[in-house]
């Protein structure tokens, strides 16, 4: 059993790795769907909205980054191409989404996407010894979570 140049099982990080780039592309279609509701969104409540995913849009990017860059760590490749992305997401594409409830449900229905998905990382990161990518799924988590509560209170769940 070898290991990488930082310590690491090399059979574990491909896994690790593998399922980074899995969640990098959902990461990539949730940003892009987002990216439409923030530019598309029409209705009451559409300065407090336009606002709200601006923020999150700009906090999904610099997750992508700093997933690509995890991925680089552990010594692989990350994805690279939007259908990669497409084909690997769970998340859906959504296209000409323009109303506020519609948008918000389906960001809390990603979230629990990406929750789900960074739970299961955790976990095989914790297998492999592999604290930074622990760190970094344990943050996204938390955040998350958050946000999650609180868009879904916006619904009135």
């Amino acid at each position: 059993m070898g290991t990488n140049f930082i310590g690491l099982d090399t059979v574990k990080t491909q896994k690790l790795a593998d399922d980074l780039n899995t969640l990098l592309s959902n990461y990539q279609i949730f940003y892009m769907n987002v990216r439409g509701y923030h530019w598309n969104i029409k209705g009451d409540n559409f300065f407090e909205l336009h606002v709200k995913f601006e923020e999150l849009y700009d906090d999904l990017l610099l997750k992508i980054d700093e997933i690509a860059e995890r991925v680089l760590t552990l010594g692989h490749r990350p994805a690279h191409a939007y259908s990669t992305y497409i084909e690997r997401s769970d998340i859906p594409e959504r296209k000409d989404v323009h109303s506020g409830k519609e948008a918000v449900q389906n960001i809390v229905e990603s979230f629990a996407s990406l929750i789900r998905k960074q739970r299961e990382l955790l976990s095989l990161a914790g297998d492999a010894e592999d604290e930074g990518t622990v760190a970094l799924m344990s943050d996204y988590i938390s955040q998350q979570e958050k946000l999650t509560w609180m868009y879904r209170s916006y619904l009135g769940q």
